[in-house]
This record gives C-alpha cells, sequence and structure tokens, in this order.
C-alpha cells in the first residue's frame, strides 16, 4: 500500500507505466541485458524440470499436467520479483513503441540479445541435469520421460506449434501484466499463479521453456537406457530418431517463437494499447515502480 492508500494500480495506470517500463528496459547497456537473460532462461528451465520430475511417474494426463503447471509458476515467480530479462514478457515493450517512446529496431534487438541470453541460460541448466545423473531418477524413467516431452515437442505440425505458441504467451503476458498491478509481493505471486498454471495444464507452447525440454531430450537421446525407457513409455523409435537440433528449430524454436511474439505484443500489448493509452489523455500513476515486464 501506498501513500494513497492503494494496494495496486488500475488497468489504465498499467498501460501507462508499461511506456516508461519497456522504454527503460532499452536503455540497459549490453552486458546487464545479456545477464539478465540468461539468468531468466536459467530459471525457467528449473521450472520446467521440476515440472518433469513432478509428474514424470503419473499415469493421468489431466492430473499431470495440472500438477506441472501448479509448479512450472515458480518460473516467472523468479523471473519477476528478480527482474530477470525474459523474452516471452519482453513482448509487451511493444506497448512503449506504439506510443512512439522507443523505436522498433531497438525493440528488436533487444528481443534477439534477450533470446539468446535465455537459450544459454537454458543449456547450462540442461547440461548440469544431464551430467548431474537426475535422470536417472525412477531408474532411468524420467530420462525417458525427458524424451518423450521432447519427441511430442519436435513432433507437431508447424501450424499446431504456432498457434499453441499464440495461446501461450497471451496468458504468459497477462500474467506479468497482472502482476504490475501489484505493488506487493504477495500480490505479485498470486496474479502470476493462475495464468500460467492454465497454459501448461492446457499443454500450450512457449518458447523458453522448450529451449529446456527439446535440447534435454535431444541429449538423453545419447543415453540407450533411457532411449529404452523412451520406448516404454509409447514413443516409437521413429520419433526418436527425427528427435534432432535441426527439429528443433524448424518445428518448434521457429513457430512456437513466432506465436509467442503474436500473443503477447499483439493480444496483450497492442489491445491494451488500444483499450487504455490510445486517444486518451495520460493517466498520472500515483506511484511509478519499475515494472518488471518479464514472462
Amino acid at each position: 500500500m501506498d501513500r494513497t492508500g492503494k494496494m495496486f494500480f488500475d488497468p489504465a495506470e498499467i498501460a501507462h507505466n508499461y511506456i516508461e517500463s519497456g522504454r527503460k528496459k532499452l536503455t540497459y547497456p549490453l552486458y546487464k541485458t545479456l545477464v539478465l537473460s540468461i539468468l531468466a532462461g536459467a530459471f525457467i528451465a528449473f521450472a520446467a524440470q521440476g515440472s518433469n520430475v513432478a509428474v514424470h511417474t503419473i499415469s493421468s494426463a489431466g492430473i499431470a499436467k495440472a500438477l506441472a503447471g501448479a509448479l512450472f509458476t515458480t518460473g516467472l515467480m523468479m523471473v519477476v520479483i528478480t527482474g530477470a530479462e525474459l523474452f516471452t514478457g519482453n513482448t509487451l515493450i511493444v506497448v512503449s513503441c506504439m506510443a512512439k517512446k522507443t523505436r522498433r529496431l531497438t525493440m528488436f534487438k533487444n528481443w534477439l540479445i534477450v533470446y539468446f541470453g535465455n537459450f544459454i541460460g537454458s543449456l547450462i541448466i540442461v547440461l548440469l541435469i544431464v551430467y548431474s545423473g537426475q535422470l536417472d531418477l525412477s531408474g532411468g524413467l524420467l530420462g525417458g520421460f525427458t524424451l518423450k516431452v521432447a519427441a511430442h515437442k519436435t513432433g507437431l505440425t508447424f501450424s499446431q506449434a504456432f498457434f499453441l505458441g499464440i495461446l501461450c504467451n497471451w496468458l504468459v503476458c497477462l500474467a506479468v501484466w497482472m502482476a504490475s498491478a501489484a505493488k506487493d509481493i504477495a500480490g505479485k505471486l498470486l496474479a502470476i499463479f493462475f495464468p500460467i498454471w492454465l497454459f501448461v495444464t492446457s499443454g500450450f507452447e512457449h518458447s523458453v521453456a522448450n529451449m529446456y525440454y527439446i535440447p534435454a531430450g535431444i541429449l538423453a537421446k545419447l543415453n540407450p537406457d533411457w532411449v529404452s525407457q523412451a520406448i516404454a513409455l509409447g514413443v516409437t523409435p521413429e520419433k526418436i530418431e527425427q528427435l534432432t537440433w535441426g527439429a528443433f528449430i524448424v518445428y518448434n524454436a521457429i513457430p512456437v517463437t513466432l506465436g509467442n511474439i503474436i500473443g503477447g505484443s499483439v493480444f496483450v500489448g497492442m489491445m491494451y494499447w488500444l483499450g487504455f493509452i490510445y486517444n486518451s489523455k495520460q493517466v498520472p500513476a500515483t506511484e511509478v515502480e519499475d515494472q518488471r515486464m518479464a514472462g
């Protein structure tokens, strides 16, 4: 609660605060943006791995997805509260761009740097998990499950991955947008929990989360015991063979990333710009805080 007695920003204030917070993000020096994006990639990878551990022995798909969703929320919570830089959340910088406070080229440059940093952070966790022997859990069943998840994701068609990417980041950016309304940590955590839980339970596709899920599966493919466990879980040898870096890029990373950009920038950023900023007078926020547009 601030001196006005308000415990949150109203919707119009959130939209106008995003104009300034987006502009500030684009003034960060390169090293800061890169370091914070590496951290965000690692945080999301931690959440992805924890979700896999929790559900790899559960046969009911619905229960497994619901539990995974509840745990995965911790990833975005860590990103938002610590001020890390996540590509999917940074699609909301479009609000500042639409308000003519930032240049499109500068925004695209930020997206590229953050995307690259997220990938590095995710790969660090992938390597640590795989070579720590963590995937040997349950007699190697976790390794087989990791392979199964990766094979499913690279088995999507381009259009499926694209549309699932739109749906995902629509919810992720809503979580970040709602969290920015709160002025206390508890409020931010609560706002993040439900939209993220919903997107994971629904099986939507998050480009940064997949930077853990799929590379982990590609490396798990090198272990014969984990491959055997994956086959026992119903993954065909053909699907395992098709699990490659090329398939990751072409059939998942590209369409999901494009979908994430549209889901966050169009269905959240531009919509709220039209709803609260376009042709409206500036709403003075009673408290200007550094909004954490991560997600």
